[in-house]
């Protein structure tokens, strides 16, 4: 159930379709207020166009079928070529404003952790993050990135078994058990380490709409205020740090993704991604280019523990230990004849 359209008309998203395409029934244009006739967990019931909640009638709007939604997208694909040029508009409008920032660094703290000549991972919760994490996990093992969770991701990579060593974001959709990780004295699994560190997203101007909410956590942050997103500043911080390496997960990798996000300010993302170019890699890529290896000491250490267990068999049991007596004797009766 959707309160306004689905296709909005300035550009082909996609999200309709795939759910037109699953048969997920899809109704829009109800109205903002079945968000306050509607509560969490409630029970409801769809009869064609109506939405029923307790039996009684709570919404209609217009079902959507899959022709519909793919004539809706044809619209939106005519009138493509506006949103380039809107998109365009946007990224000359933020090199202009925000250039000290993009070439030189300008208002990025220094950070308390060390990204000089380090691969750092920055995961957004974003397309198929689950999917990226979990093929990166012997990448993460063997060449210990610095992880960086932009806003949501910090959850995303706790979920994955990881603790985030940068939170970045406008602390809009991290949670709270995220958030305590910055807390100086927290453990984590067993052992201390430096405490995770925050980096609150500001807009220029000094807004800061997470900042509140970071205070009455008792939670320590530093502020960077940037026109762009909070996923453009994960990759300046990390770029001005002098990273080696910026693998992304569940980021946007493309420019249909930018317009499908539906976020003016994308566009600096975009234009981020080419100040970083030199050193910035996709999850997916990363996955196929680092399948991981079986290292020497893992082998020896497998074969070793086979073998002592055989060992610990043989001396437990009496019959296998005059079996491997017997045989032994007959091997050095047989190597004493060749000699």
């Amino acid at each position: 159930m959707n309160a306004a359209r689905s296709c909005s008309g300035r550009y082909p998203n996609l999200g309709p379709l795939v759910l037109a395409q699953a048969g997920v029934p899809l109704v829009d244009g109800v109205g903002p207020l079945l968000l306050d006739k509607v509560n969490e967990g409630a029970e409801v019931r769809l009869v064609g166009d109506r939405l029923y909640v307790r039996g009684e009638l709570a919404a209609v709007g217009t079902l959507q079928t899959e022709q519909s939604v793919t004539e809706a997208m044809e619209v939106a694909r005519l009138a493509l070529g506006d949103q380039f040029e809107s998109f365009a508009r946007n990224t000359i409008d933020y090199m202009q404003r925000e250039r000290d920032l993009l070439f030189g660094g300008s208002g990025l703290p220094e950070l308390a952790h060390d990204l000089a000549h380090r691969q750092v991972l920055v995961v957004v919760r974003g397309s198929g993050y689950r999917q990226d994490l979990a093929a990166l996990r012997s990448y993460i093992q063997e060449v210990h990135p610095v992880l960086v969770g932009v806003d949501g991701g910090a959850d995303a990579l706790i979920d994955s078994g990881y603790r985030p060593d940068l939170i970045v974001g406008d602390m809009d959709s991290v949670s709270e058990d995220a958030l305590s990780l910055a807390l100086p004295g927290r453990r984590w699994w067993g052992g201390r380490r430096q405490p995770t560190e925050v980096i609150l997203h500001g807009y220029p101007g000094g807004d800061a709409p997470g900042r509140g909410r970071l205070e009455s956590l008792g939670v320590p942050f530093t502020v960077v205020e940037a026109a762009g997103t909070s996923e453009d500043v994960a990759y300046l911080l990390a770029h001005e740090s002098r990273a080696d390496l910026i693998v992304t997960v569940g980021s946007h990798a493309n420019l249909r993704e930018f317009l499908d996000k539906g976020r003016m300010g994308m566009a600096s993302t975009f234009l981020v991604r080419l100040r970083v170019g030199e050193i910035l890699m996709d999850a997916k890529g990363v996955s196929r280019l680092y399948p991981g290896r079986v290292r020497l000491r893992e082998t020896a250490l497998l074969v070793g523990s086979a073998l002592f267990a055989i060992v610990v068999v043989i001396l437990a049991s009496e019959p296998l230990r005059l079996y491997v007596g017997q045989v032994l004797r007959e091997l050095f009766d047989w190597a004493r004849g060749l000699s």
